[in-house]
């Protein structure tokens, strides 16, 4: 039960995060720089947030082993899919396909990453100590 409550705070903290700079990106930084430029800005910027969750998620958990890490990251990985397809339906009037499909070549393919990246981070830092 401890991995699913930690993967939904985990989850949680990267949305709310994708989801503020989400906003700053379509209205402040996009209508200056063009969309791909902009999601390429925000994606270190979300890569800390990443990073930071992953890090405050591994030391509140009172497990060390790699498959319940493993396991939160893609419980996490889920509801954050969850989440895009929710918020793209809801307030962008996509299909669920739509939702989760980015077009651009570049930042779409970054971003495809950095949802493995996302998955992975709470097992990779049991392999790396920060």
């Amino acid at each position: 039960m401890q991995v699913f409550k930690l993967a939904v705070i985990y989850f949680a903290i990267v949305f709310g995060a994708g989801f503020v700079l989400g906003f700053i990106r379509v209205l402040l930084v996009a209508p200056h720089v063009g969309t791909r430029m902009a999601e390429l800005l925000e994606m270190p910027l979300m890569l800390i947030a990443i990073g930071l969750a992953a890090r405050w998620v591994r030391q509140h958990a009172d497990f060390t082993n790699s498959w319940s890490l493993f396991s939160l990251g893609l419980i996490a990985l889920g509801l954050l899919l969850l989440a895009e397809i929710a918020v793209g339906m809801g307030l962008r009037g996509l299909s669920p396909t739509e939702s989760l499909i980015n077009p651009d070549p570049v930042s779409g393919t970054i971003y495809y990453i950095m949802l493995g990246v996302f998955a992975l981070m709470p097992w990779l830092l049991t392999r790396v100590r920060l």
